[in-house]
């Protein structure tokens, strides 16, 4: 399938409305959300799909109540702990994207010794979008070109990319989104310019390999313009 689909962007919603769903707390619904991860990773690496993006925490979500913040912060902790021989083993890389600056510093340093643990892995990139925020990423690409004072005319949309914490990654091909909800919540807004998008009721925790794969292949039934006119219209 790689020929096809190269890049894939998952929004994971819904995982408190599955616990409350539930009668259960919360957490217990991002705890099943971080077993979904590790399951969908797996599925991406059979289909032979080069990077996986998920939308794990985003720089608006630092608003929510403290206690909710550090369970997940701790769950984020534990996981990369646990899994990150895992994740070398496999041949798979762990990178994040995100303001670095907002992040506890021991939480910062496990996400940096896993990045460093799997730097050389490249059988599946996995990019896990972290205090992460389009707008935030966008304004923070300007400010590094205007400390490294770069001219006007120089400035063009692939230096800009160049400037963006996904540099040098192919944009997204598809974009999943999970729990109902149809809008992109600033979730790489400059990379997704001409993705496609697969929105699905179920609930993040619910998702299941195989419906990864219908999307997968809903996706490889769709023809990609990029504004341009397609070879089968008639002129």
């Amino acid at each position: 399938m790689s020929k096809f689909i190269k890049h894939v962007g998952i929004i994971m919603d819904g995982n408190g409305r599955w616990a409350q769903l539930r009668g259960l707390p919360r957490y217990e619904g991002h705890k099943r959300g971080v077993e979904k991860v590790k399951e969908i990773i797996r599925a991406a690496a059979r289909l032979n799909i080069n990077i996986l993006t998920f939308y794990a925490f985003s720089i608006e979500n630092w608003q929510r109540p403290k206690k909710e913040v550090n369970i997940i912060m701790d769950l984020l902790k534990s996981h990369l702990k646990k899994e990150s021989q895992n994740f070398l083993n496999e041949g798979i890389r762990f990178k994040m994207i995100g303001n670095r600056e907002m992040m506890p510093p021991d939480i910062l340093k496990v996400i940096e010794d896993t990045e460093a643990l799997t730097s050389n892995c490249n059988r599946l990139l996995t990019q896990f979008a972290i205090s992460y925020g389009g707008r935030d990423e966008i304004i923070r690409a300007v400010k590094k070109i205007v400390m490294k004072n770069i001219s006007l005319e120089k400035i063009n949309e692939e230096l800009f990319s160049s400037m963006l914490d996904t540099a040098g990654v192919p944009e997204p091909d598809l974009i999943i989104r999970t729990s109902g909800e149809q809008r992109i919540s600033n979730f790489l807004i400059w990379q997704s310019a001409y993705s496609e998008f697969y929105f699905t009721q179920t609930l993040w925790p619910d998702f299941t390999e195989e419906e990864f794969t219908e999307a997968i292949l809903d996706f490889q039934k769709r023809q990609r313009r990029f504004g341009r006119v397609s070879e089968f219209t008639r002129s």
